[in-house]
């Protein structure tokens, strides 16, 4: 039996955008083609983007999606390149409902399903339904999708390939118990193909391939592992695509957050027997192995690649926020230089009459890093102009200064079509420390939204150490990271006059937060008590606030938004015992 080479095109799409996904499928074909590839495997739901949420409910999107899947094996065809098995991600239509719950649900009788299809000589020769549709995080796939009941293996150059979707090796039993059992000649399938969507968190990269790994010796053959790259809205999926042997070896694998095609050969099947009258094991080949990232460059790529994608993909091409010389816009602003590049970023400094001389200096100095177009917009004269009509006192004042920044850069956005975006961290979000409508929380989009703040000034630390290491001036002025950091609304202030030093704020964020303890399991950690209680109460109070913040990309395992759905109206409050 012959090598069988395969392709995993680690791709970005865009949901919606069929043709384009089409072109791209067609694009990374022919190069898996000219790579010599049997077969090449896209990830889930490709031909559509990933997730497309209620978009599947619509029956001429999903008539579109089938029509694509049907274009892209004419054109292959055409093209001379039948001969080349393509497994894609697709949407499909299920039939009548066939669980009681979901026939109890009034949902329509044509359901959409999350769907691999297999193209080859022309035509879909084969396709397959996810089995489980996950229901937590981000993810509401039962809501939406019929589940599949049917396993598929595919016979590609007499090798015979079981193809299965992302959450259908998550989960015990399913299709992977079929897939081990043996023919009639004695052999189980040769190998495991998983098409995945799986959004990008901080430390899952080795839990999928642990996971993988337990497949593959389930199945006793190599796991293929494709994953999508690249942003859509609030996910990020990070690629990183692997083959693992089924003694759980990582055989080959590619980068995160970057297209690649990733070819491998799977060896010809072992038919020989010695004189015992057992066949020598399978040597399966390596390939390169993309190295790891470090932790903070990790995050740091995953916030560069979310920005990217949202700019992109919604049809932007600058972005223009506020420059404070602090922190949390230094960095927000290099991310978008990384994204864009720096000449599509406009930054503006606003100064207040509170603003002090190294602030505004600051602002300056990271703007010409970055080659960024810099403007100043002072704010005092507009403030003045309310307060000649309102004469607020006390925060109301502060709050009105930071809310003429919001609007002086909702006015640049309008008139010259830039996006805005908003350089909030999760801590301040968290306990609410922000104004709303202001400089600060405005915009479409927030690159920052799941980093809290020990980790800002963490990676602001590793993308200045990287520019180091490559010969170039670090982007961030030393003195916007070590600075202590003010929203320089009144004389004197700092974060700290209102709140616990960020590193302690930070710990008792995690824990009730991404852990959900209560007061209670707080201070069995060991907790000062009135932290507990002004964090806890902060947090609780702020949830409106996080309710009508912008999107941002979710880089840790509970990010605000999808992942953490609290009532804004609730009188819950952690018992004080």
């Amino acid at each position: 039996m012959a090598e069988l080479r395969i392709a995993l095109a680690q791709i970005d799409t865009c949901v919606g955008a069929i043709d384009q996904n089409t072109a791209k499928i067609l694009e990374w074909t022919r190069r898996a083609a000219g790579e010599g590839a049997h077969v090449v495997a896209f990830p889930e739901m490709t031909l559509t983007g990933y997730p497309i949420e209620d978009l599947a409910l619509r029956a001429s999107f999903r008539r579109a999606a089938w029509a694509a899947a049907a274009d892209v094996a004419a054109q292959l065809e055409r093209e001379g390149l039948g001969g080349v098995t393509v497994v894609l991600g697709t949407v499909g239509t299920a039939g009548t409902p066939d669980t009681p719950e979901r026939a109890a649900s009034g949902a329509p009788a044509d359901l959409p399903t999350n769907r691999a299809v297999v193209i080859q000589h022309g035509e879909v020769l084969a396709a397959y339904d996810k089995h489980h549709l996950p229901n937590y995080g981000v993810f509401d796939e039962f809501r939406i999708f019929a589940p599949g009941t049917e396993p598929l293996v595919v016979e590609i150059e007499g090798r015979a390939v079981g193809i299965v979707i992302c959450e259908d090796i998550w989960q015990d039993g399913g299709p992977i118990t079929t897939l081990g059992g043996l023919d009639e000649a004695g052999h189980g399938i040769d190998l495991l193909l998983v098409l995945n969507g799986s959004p990008y968190e901080e430390g899952k990269g080795h839990v999928r391939t642990d996971l993988a790994a337990r497949r593959a010796a389930e199945v006793d053959a190599p796991v293929a592992y494709v994953n999508m790259v690249g942003g859509q809205d609030d996910l990020v999926f990070d690629g990183g695509s692997f083959v693992v042997g089924p003694d759980g070896s990582v055989l080959t694998s590619s980068p995160q957050f970057v297209e690649d095609l990733l070819v491998w050969d799977l060896p010809a099947r072992t038919s020989s027997a010695d004189l015992t009258g057992t066949a020598p094991a399978t040597v399966y080949p390596t390939g390169r192995i993309a190295p790891p990232l470090h932790p903070d460059e990790e995050v740091y790529r995953a916030c560069v690649t979310g920005l990217a994608g949202y700019v992109r993909k919604n049809g932007f091409r600058s972005i223009v926020l506020g420059l404070s010389g602090g922190i949390d816009s230094a960095l927000t602003a290099t991310l978008a230089a990384d994204a864009i590049g720096g000449q599509n970023v406009v930054g503006v400094s606003m100064p207040s009459s509170y603003s002090s001389e190294h602030s505004k200096d600051d602002a300056a100095d990271l703007a010409k890093r970055l080659g960024a177009d810099y403007r100043v917009q002072p704010i005092a004269p507009m403030v003045e102009a309310f307060q000649g009509e309102l004469a607020l006192e006390g925060v109301a004042e502060e709050n009105l200064q930071a809310r003429v920044r919001g609007v002086v850069l909702m006015a640049i956005s309008n008139r010259e079509g830039h996006l805005v975006i908003a350089p909030g961290n999760k801590s301040e979000l968290a306990v609410g420390y922000a104004t709303i409508y202001d400089a600060g929380s405005i915009g479409g989009y927030a690159p920052l939204k799941d980093v809290d703040k020990s980790r800002v000034w963490a990676l602001a630390r590793w993308r200045n150490d990287a520019a180091l290491d490559a010969g170039e001036i670090p982007p961030i002025p030393e003195s916007s990271i070590t600075k202590p950091p003010s929203a320089e609304l009144r004389p004197g202030q700092t974060d700290q006059d209102s709140l616990p030093p960020y590193d302690l704020l930070d710990e008792v964020l995690d824990a009730y937060i991404e852990h959900a303890e209560g007061r209670a399991e707080l201070l069995a950690r060991g907790f000062d008590p009135e932290v507990v209680d002004k964090v806890v109460t902060l947090v609780d109070r702020a949830e409106w606030k996080r309710r009508q913040y912008p999107l941002g990309p979710k880089v840790t395992s509970l990010a605000f938004g999808r992942d953490r759905r609290l009532p804004v109206t609730s009188r819950w409050r952690e018992p004080a015992e």
